[in-house]
């Protein structure tokens, strides 16, 4: 009986200790990500990047929506481990944001880009970033064109391109299973005709315009 006792308040023990760490596991993801996103908007506001808290090795660089998916998180700087814990992120050997070629953002399957499991050709995606040149963001609209499952040796949808892309990508399958085998890739190309490069032209250029 003293040893039915014992394995029972060990259990419950267990129980609220694993339930409390699950509590603050969320809460910490919660400010995390209010932290993230308080970061996004001060960077917007005063034209200078903030990190979201003292000590973090990454900075938000862009806003990314996906409309009919009511999608809307902030994108982070460098897609390493850590900081894929706390969103999506750029991939350094794509493009850079605001230059033109193929810019790669990476996300987890069972957190950031489990939503793209829902996500079809003709989708269209919204990128907001900081602009370089003056304080403010620039705003561009992709269309998906390409859905595509694959193995993680065929990295040609990750090579660069001399035309402007946007390219996310996720483990596969979505969800919390075990393994992971495979990728899933999305690409998408800009609404608009012409490249990022005329578009930093032209804001170059209405500012060299002389004020009356």
């Amino acid at each position: 009986m003293n040893a039915l006792r014992s394995f029972t308040a060990l259990f419950l023990v267990t129980g609220v200790l694993l339930t409390g760490r699950a509590v603050y596991l969320h809460a910490k993801a919660e400010l995390a990500g209010f932290l993230i996103r308080r970061a996004w908007e001060e960077s917007v506001q005063s034209g200078n990047l903030h990190v979201p808290w003292s000590w973090a090795d990454t900075h938000p660089i862009a806003r990314l929506r996906i409309p009919r998916l009511g999608y809307d998180e902030i994108v982070l700087e460098g897609a390493t481990p850590r900081t894929l814990a706390f969103g999506p992120a750029r991939l350094f050997s794509g493009a850079d944001m605001g230059q033109q070629g193929n810019l790669i953002l990476a996300g987890h399957r069972t957190s950031w880009f489990r939503p793209l499991e829902k996500i079809r050709q003709g989708d269209q995606i919204e990128l907001e970033w900081m602009n370089a040149h003056h304080s403010g963001t620039h705003k561009r609209t992709y269309t998906v064109d390409l859905i595509r499952i694959t193995n993680p040796q065929d990295v040609s949808l990750l090579a660069p391109t001399s035309e402007d892309a946007l390219t996310l990508i996720t483990c596969y399958p979505f969800g919390p299973g075990p393994t992971s085998p495979q990728r899933f890739i999305v690409r998408a190309t800009p609404v608009e005709t012409g490249n990022l490069a005329a578009d930093e032209r032209v804001i170059n250029a209405e500012r060299s315009k002389p004020q009356h």
